[in-house]
Order: structure tokens, then C-alpha cells, then sequence
């Protein structure tokens, strides 16, 4: 029983559609309409996420071109020094995509109404956690029906940060409030996107340019919390001049932005992943800082990780030291990834006049240094650590 049919969720139900399961998912967005969080804000698909959807099928459905990123360039407004890495480098074609989240979520659906197994409950909200019994967890909904209770042999709460199934179980977490906004907006600039992703940080947050493949750019913005209303007041040409000089002119000038969306920037780590036949995805187990762009890509390598020891214990899948294992499997990987996203938000987000030549050295250092940028490539292309075996194999 997988509660939330977002990003995560969503690809979970088709990792699973080959296994002798019974499975079933919890949406309460209703059928013919989109989840929230598939708008326009753009999506950084790691090498390995990009196999692992085209493994699954996913990727051939959809239907906007993807914006290959083939070079990543990091520096910090106010330091010298920066990073440059490009995939060729490493004989390969690209770090990762980016993909239009709205396409994706239509990719994703196009995908699930092909699983013949699947039953959906939409829209429906889970309320609550049902009588307990021996070898299966019972969780309460509430859909067109009236409330109802379900049984399952393992619950999976992928229902995002403010996950209901996580308070319910109990599962205690901690959150750390970064005091930044995100906003987010397609812009067009005078040179068009050719494969690089920018990352420039400032001391109020960081400011990234995707390369969509519609020749704009996937504009990622974060603000102090205290200055964000008077952001989103900006009219169009107060917003790019903003963005101008927030990120400088290696793109030319910026002519032209779509409509703006904004988020709170909070991280949020659940202090364990699993209960008694219930396991946490995604969001739900953890809610990172969107520098580094890994947020979904580590809640897909979560998934994935979880349907290969589903068909390695179909026996009882939620079997307690099932539950273990994968909790720890994940753990090199999920830490990993939260102490980088984590500390490169903090130490980038830090004006102090003394922090400033150490950063500009540590910039210099890794872009000179081959094992530095080996670390931070493996990182960007999604292959460090235990590795799902779909994320590392593209199925023709």
C-alpha cells in the first residue's frame, strides 16, 4: 500500500509492476487531474535517474525535449576561484537532464494506467492508522466511499514532508528551517542554454540555470525568508534584473520569465526509516535543500532500492528484517548525500569576511584536483554508493 502518488510514489508502483504483487496506491489528487507537484518548475535528473526511467519506461513518454547537461560550472558571487566539470571528460554524454515536472507527472501517469495490477484509491486521504494484526498493517482512508479501512502486508509513506502516514506511526523528526524562499521560472536569456548548469551562490542563497530543452532556462532563485514578498512583487523587469545580478552575464542578458512559483526552503530528516511493516520514501523519510538538485533523485534511488528487496522477499514482504536491510542499505547514501547538500548550503550561505579566501581556495582546489571532482561527479551523475541495479543498466 503506497500512500502518495507524486514523483516518488508514483515511480515506486512501476518498479513493482513486473513482481507477483498486489499493489495498490493512495492519491488524493482525482483521476484526469495532476498532483501539485507536477508544475512548471524544472527537474535535474541524475545519469542514474535517467536510466532507471528509461528502464522503466518512463522516459520514452515524454513529450517536451530534455535539456542534456553536459557541463556543470559552481562559483560563489564575491569569491574567486570555481568549479568547471564536463561530462566528456568522463566519456560520457551527459551529468543528467533537466525535465519539466508537469511532463514528467504526465509521463508517469501515461505509465501507470498501463499496470494491470494496480489499483488506485483517487482521490482519497489517508486518516489514520487501523487495529494491528499479525503479518499485516491496516491503515484508514477516506475516499468517495465514506472511511474505510485497508489492509496490507507493507505500508509505504510517500506522501511527502508533511507526511501524515510518518505522524501517524510516530516517527519523530528533525527539521531544520533554512530562513530562504525558492522561486522558481522559466526564463530566456540572449544566449541559448548549450548544456551547462550554472550553480552561483550568494550570501542570501543560491542562484541556479538549468538548460531546458525548449531554449530557456530553468531558473532556481533562493531568497532570505524577510525579503521574499517584496520578490514576488517584482514586476518582470525588477525579477530580471534581479536574476542579473544575482548571476552575472555568462548567459548575456536575460530578456524574458515566465511565471514565478516559490517554496520554503526547509530540511527535514525522520529519525529512522522504517516500523513495524511501514517503511518512509522520499520526502517523507527526507526533505533536503534543493542545491545539488538530489532531492528527488535520492527519494527514487530510495524506491528503487526498496522494489529489489520486494522481489528478493515476496515471501512476506514486509517482513522486519527485510525492513532492516534496507534501512541499511540506504544509510551510506542517504547521509552521504544529506551532510552535502546540508553543508554546502550552510557554508555558502555564509558571508563572514574570513570564510571568503577559504572558499575561494576550496573552489580552486576542486577544479584542480581529479579526486575532488571525481567525488562531486559521482555525486551529480547519482553512482556513488549502493547503487539500485536499474540505475545503473539501460534497457533498450
Amino acid at each position: 500500500m503506497i500512500v502518495g502518488g507524486g514523483l516518488v510514489g508514483a515511480s515506486l508502483a512501476i518498479a513493482l509492476q513486473d513482481l507477483p504483487l498486489d499493489v495498490a496506491l493512495v492519491e488524493a489528487t482525482p483521476a484526469g487531474e495532476m498532483p501539485a507537484v507536477f508544475d512548471q518548475r524544472n527537474l535535474s535528473f541524475a545519469a542514474a535517474t535517467v536510466n532507471a526511467l528509461t528502464a522503466l519506461g518512463v522516459m520514452q513518454r515524454l513529450q517536451a525535449p530534455v535539456g542534456p547537461i553536459r557541463r556543470i560550472h559552481i562559483s560563489r558571487q564575491g569569491d574567486f576561484g570555481r568549479v568547471r566539470l564536463d561530462a566528456s571528460q568522463y566519456q560520457r554524454e551527459f551529468f543528467g537532464q533537466v525535465v519539466v515536472a508537469r511532463d514528467f507527472g504526465e509521463a508517469l501517469e501515461s505509465r501507470l494506467q498501463q499496470l494491470p495490477r494496480l489499483t488506485r484509491y483517487r482521490p482519497a486521504r489517508f486518516v489514520g492508522l487501523g487495529g494491528s494484526k499479525v503479518q499485516q498493517r491496516s491503515i484508514r482512508i477516506i475516499d468517495a466511499q465514506g472511511e474505510r479501512q485497508l489492509a496490507c502486508r507493507l505500508l509505504v509513506a510517500a506522501d511527502g514532508a508533511h507526511s501524515t502516514v510518518r505522524e501517524a506511526l510516530a516517527i519523530q523528526s528533525q527539521v531544520h528551517d533554512y530562513q530562504q524562499t525558492l522561486f522558481v521560472a522559466r526564463m530566456r536569456a540572449e544566449q541559448a542554454p548549450d548544456g551547462t548548469a550554472y550553480e552561483r551562490f550568494t550570501a542570501t542563497g543560491p542562484t541556479a540555470l538549468l538548460p531546458r530543452g525548449d531554449r530557456h532556462f530553468g531558473v532556481v532563485h533562493g531568497v532570505a525568508n524577510d525579503h521574499a514578498d517584496a520578490v514576488a512583487a517584482l514586476d518582470e523587469a525588477g525579477w530580471l534584473a534581479r536574476i542579473q545580478a544575482a548571476f552575472g552575464w555568462r548567459v548575456g542578458r536575460f530578456i524574458a520569465s515566465g511565471e514565478r512559483s516559490r517554496y520554503p526552503i526547509v530540511r527535514l530528516v525522520a529519525e529512522r526509516l522504517t516500523d513495524s511493516r511501514a517503511v518512509l520514501l522520499g520526502n517523507a523519510a527526507q526533505t533536503i535543500h534543493p542545491i545539488g538538485a538530489q532531492g528527488f533523485n535520492l527519494g527514487l534511488r530510495d524506491a528503487l532500492t526498496l522494489a529489489e528487496l520486494l522481489a528478493q522477499n515476496l515471501a512476506d514482504v514486509g517482513a522486519a528484517p527485510m525492513l532492516a536491510h534496507y534501512a541499511r542499505r540506504r544509510h551510506e547514501d542517504r547521509q552521504r548525500t544529506l551532510a552535502f547538500s546540508d553543508g554546502l548550503a550552510r557554508i555558502t550561505a555564509n558571508d563572514a569576511l574570513l570564510l571568503s579566501p577559504l572558499r575561494g581556495l576550496g573552489l580552486v582546489a576542486a577544479d584542480a584536483s581529479a579526486s575532488l571532482q571525481s567525488y562531486l561527479v559521482g555525486g551529480a551523475m547519482g553512482f556513488r554508493g549502493d547503487v539500485p541495479a536499474l540505475c545503473r543498466e539501460v534497457n533498450a
